[in-house]
């Protein structure tokens, strides 16, 4: 009887946690128990609320807000000031796994430092939290296909050796701590490699099942099985005619029975919306069905707002609550996991100083891993390494100079980028001789020849750069840059102009002085999205704005050799 008293006794206390504590907010209870009890307590509309990327906060529970979206592609991504490693494709080309676990233990050491400084301000906006939507394991088999630089390669097994060390290297599951460091996420699955331009309505049909288990699948399985990834991307294309994001072959049958995946799957960006959208897949009437139908299959987490439509969803009969409740509870034990549910201070990860963001060392490691990818194909008549001394040098194209260019996709933002040209001038010798020549810009059908070398500020070469995080010029600046490149800022996926810098509603100043060295034409070319105003010795001669997407302009003026022009 004494036991059985006991034993009811500690029931209880995992039940209520400590005290009058809710069981969810005992720490010492396990992700599971706590996710649980914490489920039990949100209504329907809640439920639904946090399965949506950007989760909205219960207040009455204490749960914060959290956006599921962030990046580490090949560095903290999207996120101001971070390391930027060489592109997946180039890393690969070094053969060497050790060396990617080493550089992704430090992304996730920048990733976890970022996450930090983001909560004590208060802040949990996109490309601050804590699951990185990474790596990308879909195999290369078309260079048309455009994302090919995000990937490891054609071969199966290289990619599968790859990812795992990427899933380990920023989850350190080898780290034995309580909680979890970072949430990988292994994507696009599946049979996602090109091509981009009808991905949303593309349906992969006749795959040999050989090719699908012997190729397509193989890096999934080992990042599940050997990586034990805490995440899984379903793909934007049909698999055999039903959507990925809703294929029970994959997400149900494959994934979680044959491989005994537990983790959550969550849906390309707006993938659901393709379920039913007049330009995508049309398998589904409406939002209603097409999120049940997604849910139903396993997809936990959308990337999008079809989701809303859940509630109505239930409602209607098409899923219950307690089919929604599964995937709920994986979300919910996931941020418990990650201890974003608790004070920090017990949270082990929070001990990173954010000094290791774009430190030395990690610099190294991407200095490192740059050389490693470096693959000579041929070296004819043992032409390289170049020698120095009378030597002529000619550097060609639209890239030469672009240093944004350097930065890659999903990244990060260096503290300094030496362009191609740049690099090849400092290691010249004193009697070689460089000849650089743009050509033609990318799409442009015309030549272009740069006088922006002819420019220089107060600061140097180039133009001074000042930014304000309001329209109006007002207050402190955020930010100043000294640009020595020609201008190629961009906020298209969400790369701020400088750090400290807004992504909209900001405002800036570029100043430098203009000597031409002939007389002769000169043209002001410009491409871009908002409001522009051209001054010339302090006399505004341009002025439009582009409210809709970019817009090319122009101004040509009359310029005298030796005249300065402000």
């Amino acid at each position: 009887m004494r036991n059985r008293i006991l034993y009811l006794f500690a029931s209880l206390v995992i039940l209520s946690g400590c005290g009058n504590q809710p069981a969810y907010k005992n720490s010492n209870l396990s992700p599971e128990e706590r996710a649980e009890d914490l489920l039990q307590q949100l209504t329907l509309e809640e439920k639904v609320a946090l399965m949506m990327d950007n989760s909205k906060p219960v207040e009455r529970l204490g749960i914060k807000p959290y956006n599921w979206w962030n990046e580490a592609l090949h560095g903290v991504a999207r996120s101001g000031l971070a390391t930027v490693f060489p592109q997946p494709i180039g890393m690969a080309a070094s053969f060497e796994p050790d060396a990617i676990h080493t550089i992704y233990t430090a992304v996730s050491d920048e990733a976890r430092a970022k996450n930090t400084a983001y909560s004590a301000a208060g802040s949990y906006e996109r490309y601050q939290g804590l699951t990185m939507w990474t790596p990308t394991v879909n195999i290369y088999r078309d260079p048309r296909w455009g994302r090919g630089i995000e990937t490891y390669g054609e071969d199966p097994y290289l990619t599968s050796v790859m990812g795992v060390n990427v899933v380990k290297g920023l989850q350190c599951t080898d780290a034995n701590q309580k909680y979890d460091k970072i949430h990988a996420c292994a994507k696009h699955f599946a049979v996602h490699s090109g091509p981009e331009w009808n991905r949303h309505e593309f349906n992969a049909e006749n795959i040999k099942p050989r090719d699908l288990h012997e190729t397509y699948l193989v890096p999934f399985e080992a990042l599940v099985k050997e990586g034990k990834v805490k995440e899984v991307m379903c793909a934007y294309n049909r698999l055999e005619g039903d959507p990925c994001c809703g294929s029970d072959r994959l997400l149900m049958q494959i994934l979680r029975q044959e491989w005994g995946y537990e983790g959550i799957v969550l849906s390309d960006c707006g993938a659901i919306d393709d379920f039913y959208r007049e330009k995508g897949h049309k398998t589904h009437p409406d939002a209603e069905s097409a999120s049940a139908a997604a849910v139903l299959s396993g997809t936990d987490l959308e990337c999008g707002s079809s989701y809303k439509a859940l509630v109505e969803s239930a409602k209607k009969g098409l899923i219950s609550e307690k089919d929604i409740d599964v995937s709920v509870k994986r979300l919910l034990k996931a941020r418990f996991e990650l201890g974003e549910m608790d004070d920090p201070s017990k949270v082990e990860w929070t001990k990173i100083p954010y000094s290791v963001v774009c430190s030395a060392e990690h610099d190294s490691l991407s200095l490192d891993i740059a050389r490693k990818s470096m693959t000579l194909l041929l070296n004819k008549n043992n032409i390289l390494p170049l020698k120095r001394g009378g030597q002529t040098i000619a550097v060609m194209g639209p890239n030469a100079n672009d240093s944004v260019m350097q930065w890659g996709n999903y990244n990060g933002t260096p503290k300094h980028t030496i362009t191609l040209l740049e690099g090849i001038r400092s290691a010249m010798g004193e009697n070689d001789k460089l000849i650089y020549e743009q050509g033609c810009s990318w799409v442009e059908r015309s030549l272009i020849r740069s006088v922006f070398s002819q420019c220089t500020s107060k600061e140097g070469p180039g133009f001074s750069a000042r930014y304000w995080n309001n329209k109006e010029y007002e207050g402190n600046t955020a930010a100043t840059a000294q640009l020595t490149t020609p201008f190629r800022l961009c906020t298209s996926g969400a790369t701020v102009f400088a750090p400290g810098v807004n992504l909209t509603d900001f405002s800036a100043i570029y100043q430098s002085v203009f000597t031409p060295q002939e007389t002769g034409e000169v043209i002001f070319n410009f491409y871009s999205c908002g409001a522009t105003q051209l001054l010339i010795n302090g006399e505004e001669v341009k002025k439009f704005t582009n409210k809709h997407g970019g817009r090319g302009q122009a101004y040509a003026m009359h310029a005298e050799a030796g005249k300065p022009y402000a």
